[in-house]
């Protein structure tokens, strides 16, 4: 089920947090740390939550896991709290549930992002959090599902103990009155980088650019 960026009357903004999966371990980088990596001048990781934390959200938490301490240290300075992950190696959905259990500042939507998508914008992420209330939301481009996912808080509880996976193509193909799509204009919800040709053209598109970011 597609649903527009927003409608009907506009209500007062609902407050969004913000988890940030940190853990990876990078497998298909080359032996790098594709967080650590520079772009434009800071480490990658820096460059997503500082855009983050221009978006406003209420909290952010960033989940570490492979390198944590050098993850931390990228982010120093930046008002975000940390939750390491011991189960890291075990997948993806370990770090959300952690980040997710990890939040303590009321809101009414969660955002789990993708700490290696440097070409997202405080607006990008400010605009996606208009999301229907009472819902799942996913986006995508050209057919392509990205990042982040966000949900209402009221899944909150089922997402720490494992029994929804947001992100999951199960979930969405078998609950579509829950989950819905957003089809985007652009193609920086789809856009990480996994591999040292990935980085290299994220560097080249923001070298194209000028950045958008929270100090």
């Amino acid at each position: 089920m597609n649903v527009p960026w927003s409608g009907g009357a506009a209500p007062q903004a609902p407050v969004f947090s913000a988890v940030v999966l940190a853990a990876g371990m990078s497998s298909r980088m080359q032996g790098q740390h594709k967080l650590l990596l520079p772009v434009g001048g800071e480490p990658a990781v820096r460059r997503t939550v500082s855009a983050l934390v221009a978006a406003g959200p209420a909290e952010i938490v960033v989940v570490t896991g492979f390198h944590g301490r050098a993850v931390m240290e990228a982010l120093d300075g930046l008002p975000v709290r940390f939750q390491a992950n011991p189960r890291y190696e075990e997948g993806q959905m370990t770090s959300v549930a952690a980040g997710v259990a990890a939040l303590a500042a009321p809101c009414d939507i969660v955002l789990v992002c993708l700490a290696d998508q440097v070409l997202l914008t405080a607006e990008d992420y400010r605009a996606y959090a208009a999301m229907p209330r009472g819902s799942i939301l996913v986006p995508a481009f050209k057919g392509q599902r990205g990042n982040p996912v966000a949900f209402s808080v009221s899944y909150a509880a089922e997402v720490i103990s494992g029994h929804i996976n947001p992100g999951c193509r199960k979930l969405i193909a078998e609950h579509p009155d829950e989950v819905f799509i957003h089809e985007a204009v652009h193609d920086r919800f789809t856009t990480d980088m996994d591999t040292p040709e990935d980085y290299e053209r994220m560097v080249a598109r923001l070298a194209e650019r000028p950045p958008v970011l929270a100090r």
